[in-house]
């Protein structure tokens, strides 16, 4: 059973005067920040704030890159050339980068955001245009991925850092990908639901799917969305059930699969 494991979350996605999540509350709860780099959501004065709060509380600090959509949140499906999807994965890891640099921190890991993130999930040859281009930027970052998906077998692939993730906040299908947002039940808002069933994925090294299958799989870190209306109370709750089962919180350094 794993002993040790990292607590992630989405956050950085207010836009101007447009709050989006408890951000600063759930700095205190978490381990790893997945900050958002300006186009699915955030701006420059966000990610500042962001990283430096991140920093003062000592929590890693990831880029969150997703499509150019700020209306849809980066939760439409887009179809770029890969060349193009790469350097849009660079334009917003330079981005945080900088931001970071400027907070008095640096960005450990990349987590693609949203439709990107799924479409990758089903695409191999996305995720290695994604990951290539963010190594490139930056050799050393970790790759965060959705477990069991074409993302883990792309990072395989590469040979570089990563870091597996399971969702806490999400229901999963059978090929380890996330239900669908507009089905009910795809998104966990009842804070003891989603503590119950992270310690026992954690606990079996395996994710649940819905249909009662179990997908083994390495578990480094668990994420949680910050934009949902329950995010601080799932935040809290999981973090007490893990260590309530004696598992220790602690930032993921990151292995090659």
């Amino acid at each position: 059973m794993t002993r040790t494991v990292d607590l992630n979350a989405d956050m950085g996605e207010s836009f101007g005067p447009w709050v989006m999540g408890r951000d600063a509350e759930i700095l205190e709860v978490v381990t790893s920040a997945n900050v958002a780099c300006g186009l699915h959501a955030g701006d420059w004065d966000v990610m500042a704030a962001t990283m430096a709060s991140a920093v003062a509380r000592n929590v890693g600090i990831g880029a969150h890159p997703g499509f150019p959509d700020l209306q849809g949140f980066g939760r439409r499906n887009m179809h770029l050339p890969l060349k193009s999807l790469a350097h849009l994965v660079q334009y917003q890891v330079g981005a945080a980068q900088a931001m970071a640099q400027a907070a008095g921190g640096t960005v450990r890991h990349l987590k693609l955001h949203g439709a990107m993130a799924n479409m990758a999930a089903a695409n191999k040859d996305m995720a290695l245009a994604c990951y290539e281009a963010a190594l490139t930027v930056a050799p050393e970052i970790i790759i965060m991925v959705m477990a069991g998906t074409q993302q883990q077998a792309a990072a395989e692939e590469l040979g570089c850092l990563s870091a597996c993730e399971i969702f806490a906040d999400r229901a999963y299908n059978a090929d380890a990908s996330l239900v669908d947002r507009a089905l009910k039940g795809a998104v966990i808002h009842d804070p003891a639901v989603a503590a119950d069933r992270v310690v026992r994925m954690v606990a079996d090294g395996a994710i649940h799917a819905e249909d009662g299958s179990r997908i083994p799989t390495r578990i480094d870190t668990i994420c949680l969305h910050g934009d949902t209306p329950t995010a601080l109370d799932i935040a809290r709750a999981v973090r007490a059930g893990l260590e309530g089962a004696g598992i220790t919180l602690k930032t993921f350094a990151g292995a090659p699969l």
